[in-house]
């Protein structure tokens, strides 16, 4: 049984004008500068949230012009330009806003498409900073540059620029009514979601889809079919989404320890799970789901619509 996504996960929509050739345009940075808003991110990845907006202060505020450590995120609707910075969170400039400190895994559809592309990108870049700072090849101290898009060794020349990390996450289902859920030793009791893992050098997407699962769960799959994609910034990576056919008359072996438990779940147990809400919900039920900020949940409600 074929499928597709029925929505764009909230991640993947585009909110924002990235701009990329002001990235090496030194003087149209610094003109539009005066006028920027700024997105502090704390160190716990933490933003402030008020009225489902990202809460944007003055970038001339903290300085008159960009200072190396801040990353240009682009241009919102009408032009303004958007930089972001690693620092301590301040109220908003409206004292009357009830603003919150959250991070983007609580955000999930509370904050709209240019926000969720701001903070994506923004934690993507400055995460990438925090732990690239040093050449990969002589270890010198590289400094930022193109507006935190990349690093240069000022010995060298020697240009770098931000790391992604490819990762799959895969529904398995045995082409008719159930779906493989699996839940990880870390998690708590009840939540489940997709089995993912990360792309090994010299390997395809739909190749990790396979080995991935036979690894976690013991399962040969077959039919690997691509989902869709998102950004996910924890701290840097691109799940990119996959479902693929199962036989449950295999026998689970969970072999590496990531996975406590794997099970077969019928399509309606899954539809009384997505509308028990999430795994932030005080709900009873036995078995919770990821939010909605997650490609997974996408790819389960989209399997789950089906039928």
């Amino acid at each position: 049984m074929d499928f597709q996504l029925r929505t764009v996960p909230s991640l993947s929509h585009v909110g924002a004008d990235r701009a990329e050739r002001l990235r090496t345009d030194v003087a149209a940075a610094a003109a539009g500068w005066a006028d920027a808003a700024l997105l502090r991110v704390d160190a716990r990845n933490q933003v402030l949230v008020a009225d489902g907006r990202l809460v944007l202060g003055a970038a001339a505020a903290l300085a008159d012009t960009p200072p190396p450590e801040a990353v240009f995120l682009g241009r919102m609707a009408g032009g303004r330009h958007v930089w972001a910075i690693r620092a301590s969170l301040e109220p908003p400039d409206d004292l009357n806003a009830q603003a919150e400190v959250a991070d983007l895994r609580r955000l999930g559809r509370i904050i709209d498409d240019t926000g969720s592309q701001l903070l994506s990108s923004a934690m993507a870049l400055l995460n990438w900073h925090d732990s690239c700072r040093f050449s990969a090849v002589d270890g010198t101290l590289t400094k930022p540059a193109r507006g935190g898009w990349s690093r240069v060794n000022p010995i060298t020349g020697h240009e770098e620029f931000p790391r992604i990390d490819p990762a799959v996450i895969c529904l398995v289902h045995d082409g008719g009514d159930r779906a493989v859920l699996a839940r990880q030793a870390a998690w708590p009791q009840r939540m489940f979601s997709l089995l993912a893992g990360f792309v090994e050098a010299g390997e395809s997407f739909e190749a990790c889809v396979v080995r991935e699962i036979r690894e976690e769960i013991g399962l040969t799959v077959r039919d690997v079919r691509y989902l869709g994609s998102q950004p996910w910034p924890f701290p840097r990576s691109l799940m990119v989404g996959f479902h693929a056919l199962g036989d449950p008359a295999d026998d689970f072996s969970l072999n590496d320890g990531e996975i406590a438990e794997a099970a077969w779940f019928t399509r309606d147990e899954v539809r009384a799970a997505l509308d028990a809400g999430d795994w932030t919900s005080a709900s009873a039920a036995n078995l919770l789901l990821p939010g909605s900020i997650s490609i997974a949940r996408v790819i389960i409600e989209s399997w789950a619509a089906r039928g």
